[in-house]
């Protein structure tokens, strides 16, 4: 896998999940990684846990990515505890299970959709991408290079019956990276999205679901070798791309779209 040695890395939502994988990745190959989580003491134990394997860094820092004042102490604090920020992986969201806890088996149309739950994924789905990216960018353009990573989904899944708000939120955040890189072109920042390639194996997934549906779920650590070459010099002058890690894992390198 790319070498990612020495990597400045800022991963929102790292605790649990596709963020667990890829923090563990990026320790993995020696990179620096402050990961991020709601609850304290979660963050801290995850951080300690991936700090343990080596040979890079985990540090845990609390943030709630639906308010500005707590993401911009949380970058704040990641870049003292780094010395800088390099790479900016936006990963920290929730999914369907907190608006139909059995959305795979019973899924509701978007008019059953409790109006206090939709704005609350979508505060943290699509606001809480927008704040991070907007902290770091300032820094990463003064510096004249940097890298924001916004994990996506299968695009099938952002118009799939019964997926409001989850996918909605997601088509947002893909259409806003988009915008982000358009924005960012020739100030040496990239902008790319990552998506794993189908549904995976984490706590997204409601427990209801049987054994041969859960059989065909990938694993998080698929996200690891695209995670590492996006973080990369590989990936340097790669801006606006859409990476999809089950055709990573096969083999294809991708080019700027």
């Amino acid at each position: 896998m790319s070498d990612v040695t020495d990597l400045r890395v800022l991963i929102s939502g790292g605790t649990t999940g596709l963020g667990r994988a890829m923090s563990a990745a990026l320790v993995a190959g020696g990179a620096q990684v402050v990961l991020t989580g709601r609850d304290p003491e979660r963050t801290a134990a995850a951080a300690a846990e991936l700090g343990a394997t080596g040979p890079g860094r985990a540090v845990g820092i609390a943030v709630d990515v639906r308010d500005e004042q707590s993401v911009e102490n949380g970058v704040a604090a990641a870049s003292d505890a780094l010395g800088g920020i390099d790479v900016l992986v936006n990963n920290a969201g929730i999914g369907m299970l907190t608006v139909n806890p059995r959305f795979m088996t019973h899924p509701q149309p978007f008019w059953s959709v409790e109006p206090d739950r939709f704005r609350d994924l979508m505060a943290t789905n699509v606001t809480g991408y927008f704040l991070f990216a907007r902290a770091v960018a300032p820094a990463m353009v003064s510096a004249g290079a940097g890298k924001i990573i916004n994990v996506s989904i299968n695009e099938a899944t952002t118009r799939r019956a019964g997926f409001t708000p989850y996918g909605p939120s997601r088509a947002a955040t893909d259409a806003m990276s988009h915008v982000m890189a358009a924005d960012l072109a020739a100030t040496g920042v990239t902008v790319n999205l990552l998506a794993p390639g189908g549904a995976t194996a984490t706590g997204m997934i409601p427990a209801e679901v049987g054994e041969e549906v859960r059989a065909g779920l990938l694993d998080p650590a698929i996200m690891g070798p695209p995670i590492r070459w996006l973080a990369s010099t590989d990936s340097d002058g790669v801006n606006d791309a859409r990476i999809v890690a089950t055709d990573f894992a096969g083999g294809i390198r991708p080019a700027a779209s």
